[in-house]
């Protein structure tokens, strides 16, 4: 008796022994995976903050939706931190205490009617504000494979956290980790089949452990593992911990190639909202997903996603989260996915911004690295470019379709700021989820006539260089079918469009009507090898051959380098490289950037004079449907068609804004539209909405020119009699001196 005892005694202590053993190991290992939760650090970017000043152009809704994009809720009052309200001429909102920050209740004045601007930034029981910075949209966090956004518990809507629990997990809050009574009902309900679905037994905490720490195998052994280190997670971690980690960690479905993590990150990818303004019927679809991602997705299976929804719903009601009203209205409401929501937090542009921290810092972007990537992409912006290039490409496939064609269009977009070279949206194709394959930066494509303008730029530049008069916007060339030879020293004999000439043409109409056989005629006069090395100057793209054919755009650039190109029209003849990062930093201290030198390519002169002909491409060339399409602000830009029609361009700027579109197909076929038909579209969508409501601003004019009114016809001083004239720019001294001679 006494060995039994004996026995007895040893292999208890020998258990205990080995339990407290793999405790403690079991605890150290959740430790350092879990390490706390919401204080793990992962990588983020940022996009840019927007500012709100007096006298801005600016509306309430237009400031709702800012609010909504850093994470606001829209309240009958604003009394907590991160909520406002509204009224039809002014806004209240609560800023958020972040960064040490004391919450502040302001208030925002707007003006009424067509082209609100905000008239006073007053806080509460202070004096007026001359400027109200909003917090940084976070586009992403980031770990290999993954998209997610941490959020606190705190922050995390009741109507969630119920949803969830509702369907996974009802006596989370009761059990120790392992659920006896839920695994046990859940089987007896799969056997009596009292049910339209099948139910889990795994609890939250079972959940968790399963998906981070052991394999999908299913076997005896891994489900004990499971359940001891449940246990043991119970123990190290309070049960809002483990929640918070769950909400954060669950696996929601697939983005292109990269898991969907979080109810954050889906309810920006399902639904384009903040987490925070998330409705009942939009939670229950996310808790829904959970059992079987790929099969309940509600972008793949919508009836099924749907179906899901509404057993969420019931639960919830069961439970009594919410009333049966609550129930049957959330139920009746359609599934609300929005089929571009994947898009919002645009990212082609998060990719490529991954891709130069990583080129010019690399590791810093690792998991659990407290990274802050600062960029200057406009979430705003980006959503209205979004919006026009899904409206522009669904017109082309109707173009497309009537043509029998078969091909997939795809379309890149860059917006910027020209001044600073800011990348404000980017798009780099028509759906992510499709194809990650960044068009706007890794596509190289001829420019086709979008290189005309670099052409004449040349041509001005030299005769400025030479003090000679031959060339000016209002100097005429003979548009007609020409021979020239070739870099093989054959024969090159181009065309015009649709093989139409119009005899002696100024510059400026040939420019505005993207006229080929002037085009080559003002390179051959400036010199193929000038017109070659202005482009090697202006740093972009692959280098141009100095041979007749360089004056159409028979070289390559991507619409990323197109877009920069194009900042030198702004600038005086400065070319600004586009960036997108304005700042990082790492454990709290900032690393330093060096920024890509701006580059001085050609005079202010010379530049405007081009510039200044590119505002007839839209005022009555080329472009000219953008104005019809009712775009009225002061604007320059090109339309561009390569070869074959290959490739549609266009590429427009006011003062303060620059957008670049490419449109063709990845095999290189011939897409058979030209730049005004399936590019500028996209371009005047876009420009009307970003611009809306703006005041018109005019192009800095530099030193040096002089201004006269010239026939349109003949490039001679304007007569009385003249009726069509324009008023043309010139560098001193190169205007005409001879009056018209048809209109005396």
């Amino acid at each position: 008796m006494q060995r039994v005892l004996w026995a007895v005694g040893v292999g208890t202590v020998l258990l205990i022994a080995v339990t407290t053993y793999y405790w403690i190991s079991v605890g150290h290992m959740i430790d350092k995976r879990l390490g706390g939760g919401e204080d793990r650090p992962m990588p983020r970017i940022f996009g840019r903050a927007f500012e709100i000043h007096p006298g801005q152009t600016l509306t309430v809704a237009e400031l709702r939706s800012r609010l909504n994009n850093v994470g606001y809720s829209e309240r009958p009052k604003a009394e907590q931190p991160g909520e406002f309200a509204t009224t039809p001429t002014s806004l209240q909102m609560m800023t958020k205490a972040e960064a040490g920050a004391t919450p502040e209740l302001v208030k925002i004045d707007f003006s009424r009617g067509a082209g609100a601007v905000v008239t006073r930034i007053v806080p509460a029981g202070g004096k007026p504000l001359t400027r109200l910075t909003l917090e940084s949209p976070m586009l992403a966090a980031l770990a290999t494979g993954e998209r997610r956004r941490y959020v606190p518990l705190a922050m995390i809507p009741k109507r969630m956290i119920q949803a969830v629990l509702a369907i996974e997990d009802k006596r989370f809050y009761e059990h120790p980790g392992i659920d006896p009574i839920g695994a046990i009902g859940a089987l007896v309900r799969n056997l009596r089949g009292d049910k339209t679905y099948l139910a889990g037994g795994s609890t939250l905490t079972q959940q968790i452990v399963k998906n981070t720490f052991l394999t999908p195998a299913k076997t005896l052994r891994r489900k004990l593992s499971e359940q001891f280190i449940a246990v043991v997670m119970e123990r190290r971690l309070t049960k809002d911990q483990i929640l918070e980690l769950y909400l954060n960690e669950v696996v929601l479905g697939q983005r292109g190639p990269f898991e969907i993590h979080g109810v954050a990150e889906a309810s920006r990818i399902f639904f384009g909202v903040d987490l925070r303004n998330i409705s009942i019927a939009q939670a229950a679809t996310i808790a829904g997903v959970i059992q079987s991602p790929s099969r309940l997705s509600p972008f793949r299976n919508p009836e099924r996603a749907l179906e899901r929804r509404n057993v969420v719903l019931k639960e919830m009601a069961d439970a009594g989260f919410i009333t049966p009203a609550e129930k049957a209205k959330a139920q009746a409401e359609p599934i609300g996915i929005s089929a571009r929501a994947m898009e919002n937090e645009a990212p082609y542009f998060v990719d490529y911004v991954s891709q130069l921290v990583d080129d010019g810092y690399a590791g810093l972007l690792k998991k659990d690295a407290a990274v802050d990537v600062y960029t200057t992409l406009d979430v705003h912006l980006q959503r209205l470019a979004q919006e026009a290039l899904a409206e522009g490409l669904a017109q082309v496939d109707k173009q497309l379709l009537a043509r029998k064609r078969k091909d997939i269009a795809q379309a890149a977009m860059v917006v910027a700021d020209p001044t600073t070279g800011d990348i404000l949206a980017m798009i780099g194709g028509r759906g992510y989820n499709q194809s990650q394959y960044n068009r706007a930066v890794t596509s190289r494509r001829q420019p086709g006539s979008t290189f005309k303008p670099f052409v004449y730029l040349a041509a001005f530049e030299k005769m400025a260089e030479t003090g000679s008069h031959d060339l000016t916007p209002a100097t005429i060339e003979v548009d007609e079918p020409t021979t020239w030879i070739d870099d093989q020293g054959k024969p090159y004999t181009p065309t015009n469009y649709q093989n139409e000439y119009d005899g002696p043409v100024t510059l400026r109409f040939a420019l505005a009507h993207s006229r080929n056989i002037v085009a080559i005629k003002v390179a051959e006069q400036a010199g193929y090898d000038r017109v070659a090395n202005l482009w090697t100057k202006v740093g972009e793209g692959s280098p141009a051959k100095p041979y007749p054919s360089i004056a159409l755009g028979v070289f390559e650039a991507s619409t990323l380098e197109m877009a920069s190109a194009y900042t030198l029209f702004d600038n005086g003849g400065v070319v600004r490289p586009l960036r997108a990062i304005t700042r990082i930093s790492e454990n709290g201290q900032d690393k330093k950037i060096k920024p890509e030198p701006a580059r001085q390519v050609a005079r202010p002169d010379t530049t405007y004079l081009v510039l200044n002909m590119m505002r007839s491409v839209l005022n009555e060339g080329t472009a000219a449907a953008a104005r019809t399409a009712g775009f009225t602000l002061d604007a320059a830009g090109k339309t561009g068609t390569t070869n074959d029609q290959r490739d549609a361009w266009f590429i427009g700027f006011t003062p303060d804004l620059l957008t670049a579109v490419w449109v063709g197909f990845d095999n290189n076929n011939p897409i058979g539209l030209t730049g005004a038909q399936a590019a500028l579209p996209i371009w005047t969508a876009f420009m009307k909405r970003a611009t809306a409501g703006h005041r018109n601003k005019a192009f800095t004019v530099p030193d040096g020119l002089v201004f006269v009114d010239i026939d349109k016809d003949t490039g001679k001083l304007a007569t009385p009699g003249c009726i069509r004239t324009i008023r043309e720019a010139f560098l001193a001294g190169t205007e005409p001196g001879e009056y018209c001679p048809l209109h005396r």
